[in-house]
């Protein structure tokens, strides 16, 4: 069993950044691959990004590559999503989401979710 929070959301205008965190308490963190998904309200949950557990390989949304970057640090156990370049429609709530052996972006495949976090970006 893992469980996660996440922290770091709030309100930026623009062109801002933020900084998610996720931590992760449990079983070992780092033979989990973690991910980023968010809901904006009436739509469905969206992949952002996704990190492997060992080789810390990396995959991303296209809407966020080269604007949004996830880390992670095995050793405290936990991640992190830096948002740069922060647009409007990034608004959402933001989840951190964990799963055995190897990242996927579809939702479905993940096991533990944290309870979410909102970023809120004025135009």
């Amino acid at each position: 069993q893992v469980q996660l929070e996440e922290s770091g959301g709030g309100l930026v205008q623009a062109g801002g950044s933020l900084r998610l965190s996720c931590a992760a308490s449990g079983r070992t963190f780092s033979s989990y691959s973690v991910a980023w998904f968010r809901q904006a309200p009436g739509k469905e949950r969206e992949f952002v990004a996704a990190i492997s557990g060992t080789s810390g390989n990396t995959y991303y949304a296209d809407s966020v590559l080269g604007r949004f970057s996830i880390s992670r640090d095995n050793g405290n156990d936990t991640a992190a999503l830096q948002m740069n370049s922060l647009r409007p429609e990034d608004t959402a709530a933001y989840y951190c989401a964990a799963r055995s052996g190897k990242m996927y972006r579809n939702a479905r495949l993940y096991d533990y979710w944290g309870q979410g976090t909102q970023v809120t970006v004025s135009s």
